[in-house]
């Protein structure tokens, strides 16, 4: 006779399926826990810790992790995605979804990212200490998405006024690009305030941007006028160019 179907194989009860169910929401469940304890731990104890320090701070065994994590990449990988998706992209959505002028938006997600980076140094940096190998993904697919969100913003403001959108994309690249380099050199350094960095960084994504409306998004335009480094000599006291 031939074998049964796996249906035919629980006796029409369904068991042996729902205990594989139960055992998969189970270990889902469990990673979750797993994950959310070793951010607790990247942030008491810094950015090397090591698995064994993990499983420590956690109160487990490390062969406890590995019931649930095949190596330190499949639990660095799990960490790297819960922090994207519980604090950094929750904040960038925030900064993005006021309704405020161009200049008050970029200003918001320059200081989301900066402030966001500044309130969970360790975890950040033990993110881009591991950011290379198989965890490459992770933080490609986050700068991904935030790039790709800046863009679609960038480009419905700029049809938005009639203007060339085709460069959206590669702009939000080059956004996100320096503003996390930026941001990375500043941690690791702190050689001068948060409110210093997000006023510089302000200052140079925002003349980007003003410099793309000003040619209408079109590379043409841009390209058939000078462009001189000042078009005067500039009043501190009336931000505004002498006469």
């Amino acid at each position: 006779m031939a074998s049964r179907s796996a249906a035919e194989a629980d006796d029409g009860d369904g068991k042996p399926d729902g205990r594989k169910r139960r055992w998969r929401e189970h270990k889902i469940a469990r990673r979750e826990e797993l994950v959310d304890g070793t951010l607790a731990a990247i942030r008491a104890r810094g950015r090397s810790i090591g698995m064994d320090e993990i499983a420590s701070e956690i109160g487990i065994s490390k062969t406890v992790l590995y019931r649930y994590f095949t190596d330190k990449n499949d639990l660095t990988n799990a960490t790297l995605e819960r922090y994207v998706e519980t604090t950094l992209a929750p904040r960038i959505y925030e900064a993005i979804a006021v309704d405020v002028d161009e200049y008050n938006l970029t200003r918001r997600v320059v200081t989301a990212y900066v402030e966001t980076v500044a309130d969970d140094p360790e975890v950040y940096l033990y993110a881009m200490s591991t950011s290379s190998g198989p965890n490459r993904d992770v933080v490609a697919e986050s700068e991904r998405m935030i790039a790709e969100l800046l863009s679609t913003v960038l480009g419905e403001r700029l049809r938005r006024m009639d203007m060339d959108s085709g460069g959206s994309l590669p702009w939000a690249y080059g956004i996100v690009g320096g503003v996390q380099l930026a941001t990375h050199w500043w941690i690791s350094n702190r050689s001068m305030s948060a409110t210093d960095l997000i006023d510089y960084l302000t200052m140079m994504v925002w003349g980007g941007i003003h410099g793309v409306a000003a040619a209408g998004g079109s590379p043409a335009r841009f390209n058939s006028v000078d462009h001189p480094l000042v078009d005067g000599a500039v009043d501190d006291s009336a931000g505004q160019p002498r006469s």
